[in-house]
C-alpha cells in the first residue's frame, strides 16, 4: 500500500513553486547506492559526482533550490528494498541517480518503477537489468555484453595469454561479467571457480581459489566482482608465488583493491570499465571536483555528474512531475563532461556512445588510464 500511494503522489504531483529560487525550485533528486560497507568507495564517488552537479546548479538558480537526499542502501540486494520503499514515500523526489550495483537494481529497481520514479544508473552493468520491462529504467554506461568482451579481447590481443582462470563473487554483477568474459573466451578458459561476496568468505581465505590457479598454468586470472575480495585473492596469489596477470571490471577499478593487496601485489593488474577515465572528463570538472571534495574524481564519479545534470535540465525545462521527466529521458541526447547520452527504448545507453578503457594499477596503489580495450 506505501508504495501504491508513492506513485500515485509521484506521478501527478503539481508544479511547486518555490521561494528559494525559479519557478522550478522545490523538489529533490536522489542518490540511492552503497554510502557505508564493503562497497562505499564506489558509492561515494558516484554520490558525490551526483551532488556537486547539484551544488553548481544551486550556485545559479539559489541556495536549495534542488536538493539531493541521500538514501544508503550500504549496496546489499537485502537491504535494498527497504531503503527504496522509504524513498518512495517523499513525493519531493522526482529522480534518482542510482543504484550503482546490479543486485541492488534488481532488488530496488520494481519499487521505483511502481513509484513510476524515473531513474539513471552511473554504474550497474548486468545485461538483464533491462529485460525486465521496467519503465524508469535508464543507464548511462555500456553493460557487461560491452565489457565482457571487450576485457576477454584485452586478455587475448595485449596479453596474449593462452590460459586464463575465471571466478566470480556469484553476485548479479560478478556472475553475469565473467559468464561474458568466459563466452568470448572459449577454449583458452583453464578452469573456473566460485567465492562468496566481498566481506563473506570465511576467514577472507581464499587458499582453494589461490591453488586452483596456480595449478591450472594460467598466466592470467580474471574475477567477476568487487574491489575487496580481488585485492585479497591477489594478495594471496602472490604470496603463494604466482606471477600473473589479475583482471577484473570496473567492480575492482578502486583504491580499495590496491588497499586490500598490497601495492607491490596490485601493482600490474588490470581493471576494465564501461567509461573514459575521470582524469579525462571535459569542461572544469576535473578541477571542480577536487576544489569541491578535496579528492580526485574516482570511478563513475563524471558519470553520475553527467546524470545529475541531465535531470536537472529536464527539470529546468519544466518538467516537474515524475512523469514529465522520466518522458523527457526518453527524447533527449546530452553531451555530458564524460560522454554524449542517448537512451534506447529499453533504457540503454545508445551504442553509438559505447566506449570500454582498460586501466591498469602502479606501484602507488592508484589505476591509470591503459588503454580503449579492444572492441574484437
Amino acid at each position: 500500500m506505501l508504495v501504491a500511494g508513492a506513485a500515485a503522489c509521484n506521478s501527478t504531483s503539481k508544479d511547486n513553486n518555490s521561494s528559494s529560487g525559479g519557478k522550478n525550485c522545490g523538489y529533490k533528486l536522489a542518490y540511492f547506492g552503497a554510502l557505508t560497507g564493503s562497497s562505499a568507495n564506489l558509492g561515494v564517488n558516484i554520490e558525490q559526482g551526483a551532488e556537486l552537479a547539484v551544488v553548481q546548479y544551486n550556485a545559479k538558480n539559489g541556495a536549495n533550490c534542488i536538493t539531493i537526499q541521500k538514501f544508503d542502501s550500504q549496496g546489499d540486494p537485502a537491504v535494498a528494498p527497504g531503503v527504496a520503499r522509504q524513498l518512495v514515500t517523499d513525493t519531493k523526489i522526482i529522480g534518482i541517480i542510482g543504484p550503482p550495483f546490479s543486485g541492488e537494481s534488481e532488488a530496488a529497481n520494481p519499487i521505483f518503477d511502481q513509484a513510476g520514479i524515473p531513474l539513471i544508473t552511473p554504474s550497474a552493468t548486468r545485461v538483464s537489468l533491462d529485460s525486465h520491462g521496467w519503465k524508469v529504467f535508464h543507464r548511462a554506461v555500456a553493460n557487461d555484453g560491452a565489457q565482457g568482451p571487450a576485457a576477454a579481447n584485452y586478455i587475448k590481443n595485449v596479453l596474449k595469454a593462452q590460459k586464463v582462470f575465471v571466478a566470480d563473487d556469484q553476485s548479479a554483477y560478478g556472475a553475469g561479467l565473467a559468464d561474458q568474459v568466459k563466452q568470448t573466451l572459449g577454449g583458452l578458459v583453464a578452469g573456473t571457480d566460485k567465492t562468496s561476496a566481498d566481506g563473506k568468505q570465511p576467514g577472507n581465505d581464499f587458499s582453494g581459489l589461490v591453488q586452483k590457479v596456480v595449478a591450472s598454468g594460467a598466466t592470467a586470472f580474471f574475477y567477476g566482482g568487487y574491489y575487496q575480495n580481488a585485492g585479497l585473492i591477489r594478495k594471496q596469489l602472490t604470496a603463494a608465488g604466482w606471477t600473473g596477470t589479475q583482471l577484473g571490471g570496473d567492480g575492482v577499478n578502486d583504491p580499495g583493491f590496491a588497499t586490500a593487496a598490497g601495492n607491490a601485489a596490485a601493482a600490474g593488474s588490470i581493471v576494465t570499465c564501461p567509461c573514459s577515465p575521470a582524469s579525462k572528463a571535459g569542461g572544469t570538472f576535473v578541477a571542480d571536483y577536487k576544489k569541491q571534495w578535496n579528492v580526485d574524481a574516482g570511478t563513475y564519479s563524471d558519470v553520475a555528474f553527467d546524470a545529475a545534470n541531465i535531470f536537472l535540465k529536464g527539470i529546468d525545462a519544466g518538467n516537474t512531475t515524475t512523469q514529465k521527466l522520466n518522458d523527457y529521458l526518453k527524447t533527449q541526447q546530452y553531451e555530458g563532461v564524460a560522454n554524449t547520452y542517448k537512451f534506447t527504448d529499453n533504457g540503454e545507453l545508445d551504442p553509438t556512445y559505447i566506449k570500454v578503457w582498460a586501466f591498469k594499477f602502479g606501484t602507488d596503489g592508484k589505476a591509470v588510464p591503459d588503454q580503449e580495450a579492444p572492441k574484437s
